[in-house]
């Protein structure tokens, strides 16, 4: 059977910036910004993103641009004959299926949250109120269920269609009215009255404040606590090291040097992050809230500065629209991987691969939903985690550094494909060429940044 192709460079840049662009962008991102001092945490963010984040995608585009599979098999076509790299799609295929098990009910939340904003549920409520609101939400596992499962059969649908008329087809629609939404609610947010002082936070750096601990005091392990904060967000923004965007090398032809088709995917996804700052910040400080809330900024914290808006409840059902896109497009993205999976390894149609599937991610998913109910008595990470949680760090924490490491391992070592194969397909075509003086960077020195992020990941975790 043909493989099926993209109909347009654009369609490809925008699918592989939606599997990008997700909820670390529009979620942790503000956040994490609002909690390391804001615009000089940005700036150190931004250069993490090109050492660390951009070689790492022009690997994963071209390993499956070479292969033509999606990590299913794409290592055992390129691997040297008897080596054992094929053992990671294991790996990466698990790294797929457990992050929609918690990705689809959090998509779930972001549109039950649209629903609840057009209709006015939040209207005239204070904090303590919307906060009721959500625990009330999480005690309920039949809601949450519901909305799971509409998500996950509304993008297998998407899937179901076929790569142009379906995944791309409708994630160029959404993508464009994602890009649509966040102009508005950014010009919004930033001409409101007292918008300056947010704006200033976020756009003004002050390295002093990345040293400034809780306390408010100056000190150089609060600096280092930002810094690594930077490191972790650039690397974990972009989803690479489990095959979910090296599926979409496997579907484009060799007239574009990936250099700068990896330019674009992480250009846009950087600029989401940076508009969601610019509709977050101006807002929360224009009404003195605090925006490095940690993960209530946006359900509980947001809802309520929308409520203070003239028009908040329009306003607020256009971001968690927004918010349900940024989501939805990672989703999509991870099912074509998921769906792939099955037809490299069977053969089987895409319509059963879709049938089986998505049985399978609902069933799978329903011990995160339970863990904030029924099952909220299992803590696996100690007092107060959830299953999610547990979810959340192997995918995070375990399964995209150390595919990152296979990666760029396999891309760079000649007991794997090797430097020169790697650099022969992704300078293939017309456009930026990735440039052989960073061949010692990419094998000796990323490698150990990555080991150190995955080795700090469990130290702060469990130390």
């Amino acid at each position: 059977m043909k493989r099926e192709k993209f109909s347009s460079r654009l369609g490809f840049i925008l699918i592989s910036a939606g599997c990008a662009i997700g909820l670390g962008n529009v979620w942790r991102f503000p956040y994490i910004v609002g909690e390391y001092g804001g615009a000089a945490f940005v700036l150190v963010y931004i250069c993490f993103l090109a050492l660390l984040g951009l070689p790492i995608i022009v690997m994963e585009f071209s390993v499956g641009r070479a292969s033509q599979k999606s990590i299913a098999l794409s290592f055992d076509v390129l691997e040297p004959k008897g080596s054992k790299w094929h053992l990671e799609k294991y790996f990466g295929m698990a790294g797929n299926y457990i992050l929609m098990m918690f990705y689809t009910t959090v998509a779930g939340w972001m549109l039950l949250y649209f629903v609840k904003m057009a209709k006015g549920d939040f209207v005239g409520l204070n904090t303590e109120q919307v906060g009721a609101e959500f625990n009330n939400m999480l005690a309920s596992p039949g809601l949450m269920a519901a909305f799971m499962i509409l998500i996950v059969l509304v993008c297998f649908a998407i899937c179901g269609m076929g790569l142009q008329k379906g995944v791309e087809g409708v994630t160029k629609v959404m993508m464009v009215c994602l890009f649509l939404l966040m102009i508005v609610l950014a010009v919004h947010s930033v001409t409101m009255e007292n918008s300056g002082p947010g704006l200033e936070f976020y756009l003004k750096p002050d390295f002093q404040k990345m040293m400034m601990d809780e306390n408010g005091n100056m000190s150089m392990h609060a600096l280092g606590e930002a810094v690594f904060a930077a490191l972790g967000q650039s690397f974990f923004t972009l989803s690479i090291g489990i095959g979910a965007l090296a599926i979409f090398g496997s579907y484009i032809g060799k007239e574009k040097r990936l250099t700068g088709e990896a330019i674009s995917v992480m250009a846009l996804d950087t600029s989401v992050a940076f508009m969601s700052g610019l509709i977050i910040f101006p807002a929360c400080f224009a009404f003195n809230i605090d925006a490095g809330q940690g993960p209530s900024l946006v359900f509980i914290t947001l809802p309520n500065v929308f409520n203070h808006m003239a028009g908040g409840r329009i306003w607020g059902a256009m971001f968690f629209i927004f918010m349900t896109f940024a989501a939805v497009s990672t989703v999509i993205a991870v099912f074509q991987n998921i769906i792939s999976f099955a037809t490299d390894l069977t053969g089987c149609s895409i319509k059963k691969a879709i049938a089986w599937n998505a049985v399978i991610i609902i069933l799978l998913s329903m011990p995160c939903v339970l863990g904030f109910n029924v099952w909220s008595h299992i803590q696996p990470l100690g007092a107060g985690s959830t299953i999610q949680d547990l979810e959340d760090f192997i995918v995070s924490n375990t399964l995209l550094p150390i595919g990152s490491l296979v990666y760029l391992l396999f891309c760079t070592s000649r007991y794997g494909w090797g430097f020169e194969n790697f650099l022969k397909e992704a300078n293939a075509g017309q456009g930026i060429k990735f440039p052989r003086a960073v061949r010692f960077y990419v094998t000796y020195i990323l490698p150990v940044i990555i080991l150190g992020l995955f080795i700090q990941g469990y130290w702060s975790k469990f130390m």
